[in-house]
């Protein structure tokens, strides 16, 4: 039987009584792995061989994960500096412990964010405590860290999985952390069939083949009898991971084609703004729990806006004191021209539409009008997997006579069926400056639950009369990322982007159009 040079190689090399991987082959061939792989394939095609695979996984310490292995997690030194101010005893102030562990930076944030998690205290109000029955000696976390840097040696080698004895769970933890390295390798080996022992104890001559076709091999006309090897186009080859443009803002970019598709033109405005953009003028009172300093990102440098037009102040202070209309009563609540000029990165994008109906940002509008913009929004919430610090916010209004809460719902289901979901509930819902107001919600694909994907109403009267606008306008805020928990069934919006971005899982997400 002739074979071409390579698979008439693995063929008197390979055995029928045990299986040789591709490495161990190449090896004892003298020929490249690549080119071994491909000739097992061939040569499985044939039936000569038999081909099995299997996928070895292996972990290896990070450089971070290598440090926290010489001075300790940064939740382990902070419940330690706690212990040592007595916070096991008392609540100790934040700030006095941090100081005393020696923690920097993103560090601290770390420590902060897995501190509760594993049950070493409490953190409120600027205040912590520390568990005086939690043992840092028995954090699964930092014993992982440990086994792992003995195992690789300081050189950082790969271990197996199969290795440890650490649980899967806590290897999953370390790896969202960037504490460990995670690869996974597919291993061939190859044994011949009979028909393989069948072929070789008859006899394998080697045929030469042609792999490149030459401008010697065509002037010469050698081509006509050569014998060309074949191309094995299901062969692996080395994946190549370039830099693209992120799955959320290809969404984004989505959104803005659909909403420009159904007649909106898209807003434009600052990220850090005045408060009496982003709360006074949407009839938001100065002493609502949001506009306080839990709940926004002010400024230290500036702190407050210079200009502001003064007969718009004037027109929203007297709605907010006195309300609007002959029933209005507004909030009988203190308001200060000073805080309203107070900057601070916008909670909402509806800073931008406050902006845009006032006539300040470009010229007064006439009905009928449909503005959006799909922009970044700031709030300091605590983080959870449908919560993060800063995300996208999708916002939008129509401007025009006799709207109603038929025509927003409406709306939303044009909207939404552009992506593929038509399963949109709505919930009656209170916002201090749109009535009647309700709340969007989706069925996430995975889980079965209802995910909250935004809010929405008709701005109220007390909005609109002091921004000079006299019929109605439906206007909503909604969510980008939830957007894409119901698209592609994310569970996790950390996943997608921040600190703990799972790239893997957006390097493999089939993009959905």
């Amino acid at each position: 039987m002739k074979l071409p040079h390579a698979q008439a190689a693995v063929v008197e090399t390979a055995s029928a009584d045990e299986a040789q991987s591709v490495d161990a082959l190449a090896a004892a061939t003298d020929l490249p792995p690549e080119t071994v792989t491909g000739a097992v394939f061939e040569l499985e095609e044939e039936g000569l061989v038999a081909v099995e695979e299997r996928v070895d996984e292996t972990v290896s310490i990070t450089e971070e994960g290598r440090e926290y292995v010489e001075e300790g997690l940064p939740e382990v030194r902070l419940y330690e500096a706690a212990l040592e101010a007595g916070a096991d005893a008392d609540p100790v102030s934040m700030g006095q412990v941090i100081g005393a562990s020696g923690l920097e930076g993103q560090a601290v944030d770390i420590a902060l964010s897995n501190y509760a998690r594993k049950g070493y205290g409490s953190i409120d109000s600027g205040e912590i405590t520390a568990d005086p029955d939690a043992d840092p000696g028995t954090d699964s976390e930092a014993n992982a860290l440990g086994e792992l840097a003995d195992v690789t040696g300081s050189d950082g080698e790969e271990s197996p999985v199969d290795s440890l004895e650490t649980d899967a769970e806590t290897i999953d933890t370390l790896e969202r952390r960037d504490l460990l390295e995670r690869s996974e390798t597919t291993v061939r080996s190859a044994t011949l069939t009979e028909l393989g022992v069948t072929e070789l104890m008859a006899g394998i001559e080697t045929a030469e083949t042609v792999g490149q076709v030459t401008p010697e091999l065509l002037t010469s006309g050698d081509w006509e009898d050569a014998a060309f090897a074949e191309y094995n186009v299901e062969a692996d080859a080395e994946p190549a991971q370039s830099g693209k443009t992120h799955i959320l803002r290809q969404t984004a970019d989505r959104v803005k084609d659909v909403l420009v598709g159904m007649g909106f033109q898209e807003m434009e405005g600052p990220h850090v703004d005045a408060d009496f953009w982003i709360n006074d003028c949407l009839f938001m009172p100065q002493d609502h729990p949001a506009r306080t300093h839990w709940d926004r990102f002010a400024l230290a440098q500036p702190t407050h806006i210079d200009d502001l037009p003064a007969d718009l102040v004037d027109r929203v202070e007297r709605a907010h004191r006195e309300g609007v209309g002959a029933d209005g009563e507004g909030y009988h609540s203190p308001w200060d021209e000073d805080f309203a000029r107070a900057l601070a990165l916008r909670g909402h994008t509806t800073s931008l539409s406050a902006r845009y109906l006032s006539g300040e940002e470009i010229g007064d509008l006439e009905p009928p009008q449909r503005f959006f913009s799909v922009e970044k929004v700031y709030r300091n919430d605590t983080l959870d997997p449908t919560h993060l610090l800063e995300f996208f916010q999708i916002e939008g209004w129509v401007m025009a006579e006799d709207l109603s809460v038929r025509d927003l719902m409406g709306t939303f289901e044009e909207f939404y069926a552009q992506f593929g979901i038509t399963d949109i509930e709505f919930k009656p819902h209170y916002n201090p400056y749109t009535e009647p107001s309700f709340e969007l919600f989706g069925t996430h694909p995975t889980t079965g639950e209802l995910v909250e994907i935004g809010n929405s109403g008709i701005f109220r009267e007390e909005m609109l009369e002091p921004l000079g606008v006299d019929c109605d306008v439906m206007a909503w805020g909604l969510a980008l990322e939830r957007l894409l928990m119901l698209m592609y069934g994310f569970e996790d919006i950390r996943d997608i982007h921040g600190t703990l971005c799972d790239l893997e899982l957006l390097r493999e997400t089939e993009v959905t159009y």
